[in-house]
């Protein structure tokens, strides 16, 4: 029989026997948790299923049916000699072999001698032998018939052990067998068998604690099918894997001149850089710097591909890319990767293949992620990799070297550099401007343990990588001092700079009557309400109607219109203004302009009929993004209902050529540009004219509707959000709206302040 040995390292289970000192079996117990314990579950529990045995929960007792087997095939009488288990385990399990049989046989005959000793009467005995035959016939017949052999059989028992179960464990583990005890509440229960600790020893992995919530067999067994699959579709692994970063002594820029010879020498690796550094680490050197280091690798013939941005997949990309409906995520990662093509270098093409399912499977693991998204993501990998792919590895190139100036803008670019970041490619992420945003929002860090990266204090404006010496470009030392004393003074200051913000949303004052002249022609932050967060303004609007005439006084009604006029009004004197019907060439093109609806803002730019490409590129993104907006809170009655959102795109692309120049002259900071329209008689607005005032509500425009007749002329297409009404005084009708700014401006009351101070 074989004798237990005290275990050093939790390796020696997978040693074969003859490795083994005194030729020991191990019977341990596992009370504790950690990674190294997981790895090591897996990897017994995978020897267990294919060469011993696993037992999940109980030895069940013996049930009728198999307890009339036994009866039938072996009889029931019973002895406790030597000479008597050898026979009826040839009978009863005739796959052993001999020297199998008899060292069953003697731990059957030791073990029920010490039971006998310990008090156990001859029926007691019985009864323990013939559940041991029926356990070992039902649970373990699979492996008595490999006891003793070099690769011991492995036994894998989850939960607390009963005493008989422990002795018989104990008989198959010194007839040649490795012996594991899965105790997930610890040795309290184990100590009812094994008082003395006597048949077992525990065995301790670094940093173990309690077990995961919900661990048990059946998640290995999940996990060994899962990385089973896994070993299927990757195929034949690469010679080499990425050595990232850790080769590195200072974690300089320079480090990517490193030649590959001098990063390491292990075979199994290729060493490599995955770094993001924000700002600069000196202004006046920095881009000097970057070009020495282009000119340097361009030197070697490394010649690194920039990207300034990383460009989404055009459609003929997308369309080079083959694809079909999918069994499921396994079977379109197999197909999707078999379009990695290097022919050139088949240990670099296994590489790239293993790098990309390595990426892809930890995306599937996000919670928001679905077989879609994936799938998509999936899609622009290798789109981007087919365009880079030439300029990385040409010409024999050991170690490709990629630069994404300015950072990532989506999570998809994130990804593909940590994909690049697995392949013999250094992958250098260069933010001089820290804190920059563009229309696409702050710059995406990738998420990468990998990820070396370094932030510097000073930051620097530099709008392209230096490749060639013409387009090397620094600003002057003054230029550096202003943005430092901008970055002072307009900074959570209550200071700001000219067109300083680029985004802005609104806030619906309500006033009183007499407050719409006070506030009228103030700058917007000095209003109540404003405010800016994360770069957006928050502006307070006027969006109101005046219903009726003041004293019936209709002079000095229109002299106070009159005195409402400014530089930034745009005046409407007859209702409507957009008649229903009027020409509009870009009615035409709504519908391509909207799917699902969402504004198609590129498809829109890109069109030939668009007609605001003059404007500022902020505010032609504004006017966008205030487009979407207004139909995603529906403002206008139809919308989603009868295509007014089609009518609504075709109107906003459609602005007058004086309201396109207030939007643009627009500063959100200061004063805003302002709408009055007036309605003397019965006619209604029309749904463009709802359209259009809605708009310029969102886009920032006070909005004054003067109606003296008091009709609701005004409301009916509004949903919503309607115009704070004011009643100002009685109604007047058939009024004429005179030439308003033939008008003299409307002179105020001087205070006898200003006459003694001959003020004004």
């Amino acid at each position: 029989m074989f004798e237990r040995g005290n275990i050093r390292a939790p390796e020696d289970f997978f040693a074969e026997l003859k490795e083994r000192e005194g030729k020991a079996v191990w019977f341990c117990r596992i009370n504790a948790y950690s990674s190294q314990t997981q790895e090591f579950l897996l990897r017994y529990y995978g020897e267990a299923r294919r060469r011993g045995a696993v037992i999940e929960g109980k030895l069940a007792s013996p049930d009728a049916g198999q307890l009339a087997y036994f009866s039938e095939m072996m009889g029931m009488d019973f002895r406790l000699s030597g000479d008597f288990f050898a026979p009826r385990l040839k009978q009863w399990l005739p796959r052993m072999r001999d020297s199998q049989r008899e060292n069953v046989a003697a731990g059957l005959f030791s073990c029920l001698s010490a039971l006998r000793s310990a008090g156990k009467n001859e029926n007691m005995l019985k009864n323990a032998y013939v559940r041991f035959m029926c356990w070992m016939y039902y649970r373990f017949e699979g492996m008595v018939n490999r006891l003793g052999e070099e690769q011991l059989p492995k036994i894998l028992y989850e939960g607390t052990v009963s005493f008989y179960e422990l002795l018989l464990l104990s008989v198959l583990s010194r007839a040649g067998a490795d012996v594991i005890l899965l105790q997930y509440q610890g040795d309290a229960g184990y100590r009812n068998a094994d008082p003395g600790l006597e048949y077992s020893e525990e065995l301790v992995f670094p940093g173990a604690g309690a077990f995961p919530e919900g661990f048990c067999i059946k998640q290995l067994r999940r996990e060994q099918e899962e990385r089973l699959a896994r070993e299927r579709l990757y195929g034949e692994a690469p010679a080499r894997t990425a050595c990232t970063n850790a080769w590195r002594q200072k974690g300089e820029p320079a480090d990517v001149l490193t030649e590959a010879e001098s990063r390491g020498s292990d075979p199994g690796f290729f060493y490599n850089c995955f770094e993001q550094r924000n700002g600069v680490w000196d202004r006046q050197l920095y881009v000097s710097d970057l070009y020495q280091l282009y000119l340097e690798l361009k030197k070697r013939g490394r010649t690194p591909v920039v990207a300034e941005g990383i460009p989404q997949p055009s459609p003929e990309e997308l369309n080079a890319v083959r694809r079909r409906n999918y069994a499921g995520r396994d079977d379109m990662l197999r197909e999707l990767s078999a379009a990695i093509s290097c022919p050139a270098d088949q240990q670099l093409e296994r590489i790239m293949k293993r790098a990309f399912l390595d990426i892809l499977l930890e995306e599937s693991e996000s919670p928001s992620m679905n077989e879609n998204r994936l799938t998509n993501r999936a899609v622009y990998l290798l789109c981007w990799l087919k365009r880079y792919q030439a300029g990385l590895f040409s010409g024999g190139v050991l170690y490709g070297c990629f630069i994404c100036f300015g950072g990532c803008k989506s999570g998809a670019e994130a990804l593909f550099l940590r994909f690049l970041a697995r392949l013999p490619v250094d992958v250098l992420i260069l933010c001089p401007e820290r804190g920059k945003q563009d229309r696409s929002g702050e710059t995406v860090v990738p998420a990468d343990p990998l990820l070396y990266e370094v932030s510097y204090e000073e930051t620097l404006s530099v709008r392209h990588f230096p490749t060639e010496e013409s387009g090397v470009a620094i600003g002057t030392a003054a230029y550096q001092a202003e943005r430092d004393l901008d970055a002072v003074l307009y900074r959570d200051t209550g200071l700001y700079r000219t067109r300083q913000h680029a985004k802005a949303s609104v806030i619906a004052l309500q006033t009183m009557y007499e407050e719409i002249a006070l506030l009228w022609g103030e700058e917007v932050k000095y209003r109540p309400n404003f405010g800016v967060v994360e770069d957006t303004v928050h502006i307070p609007v006027i969006f109101a109607k005046i219903s009726g005439v003041k004293d019936g006084d209709s002079g000095a009604y229109w002299a106070g219109i009159r005195a409402l006029l400014t530089e930034e009004t745009f005046l409407v004197k007859q209702s409507p203004l957009i008649a229903p019907g009027e020409p509009n060439p870009l009615k035409a093109y709504a519908v391509s302009f909207l799917r699902n609806g969402k504004v198609q803002k590129q498809k829109i730019r890109e069109h030939p009929a668009y007609r605001y490409g003059f404007l500022r590129e902020e505010m032609q993104e504004y006017i966008l993004d205030k487009l979407q907006l207004l139909i995603d809170r529906r403002m206008v009655r139809g919308m989603s209902e009868n295509g007014m959102e089609y009518t609504a795109v075709a109107t906003v692309l459609n602005l007058r050529k004086e309201i396109l120049r207030l939007i643009q002259n627009f500063d959100f900071t200061g004063k805003n540009p302002k709408l009055i329209y007036i309605s003397t008689s019965e006619n209604m607005i029309s749904p463009e004219d709802a359209i259009l005032t809605s708009f310029l509500h969102l886009a920032g425009f006070d909005v004054l509707f003067f109606v003296p007749t008091g009709y609701q002329s005004v409301e009916q297409y509004y949903n919503g959000l309607c115009p704070e009404e004011h009643q100002a005084g009685g109604y007047q009708y058939d009024l004429c709206v005179p030439d308003l700014k033939a008008l003299p401006p409307k002179r105020e009351r001087r205070s006898w302040r200003d006459i003694i101070f001959k003020r004004g």
